[in-house]
């Protein structure tokens, strides 16, 4: 699995585009489901999973705690890596950095924030390469 992280329209779509000629983008942004990653997984194309924060902030207005949260998301991608060795191709998720250290004001904000850092924390460690865009640039970090 490849991560590439960084802040809103830091250049993380540009880079993959410029590393991989056919992509299936399963976004959030257009209104995809999570729970439906697999569907476009089984075309040539590389897959592309973006939108976590959003789908983060669905999947806490609907199970109680954050530490439920985490773990959902944690065995996600898990299973995602596992996926990936079984079929032999790359999956590639983007993350938004969120915040760059400054705390929200509501509640519901910091704990999107928080359960965001933790998976993103789980997919680094997950990732064979790490990628961290910022104003169009690029650093590979793992």
């Amino acid at each position: 699995m490849q991560l590439v992280v960084g802040g809103a329209y830091s250049g993380k779509r540009k880079l993959i585009r410029e590393q991989y000629q056919e992509i299936t983008w399963h976004s959030a942004y257009d209104d995809h489901l999570l729970r439906n990653w697999r569907n476009p997984y089984h075309s040539s194309a590389i897959l592309v999973l973006e939108g976590w924060e959003i789908w983060i902030k669905k999947e806490l207005s609907s199970q109680p705690g954050l530490d439920e949260v985490r773990d959902y998301f944690f065995k996600l991608i898990d299973e995602i890596c596992e996926c990936e060795k079984l079929n032999g191709k790359p999956i590639i998720i983007i993350m938004l950095e969120m915040g760059r250290g400054i705390v929200p004001l509501t509640s519901e904000e910091r704990n999107i924030r928080d359960v965001a850092g933790w998976v993103l924390q789980h997919a680094a460690s997950k990732a064979k390469t790490v990628q961290y865009c910022w104003h169009g640039l690029v650093k590979t970090i793992k």
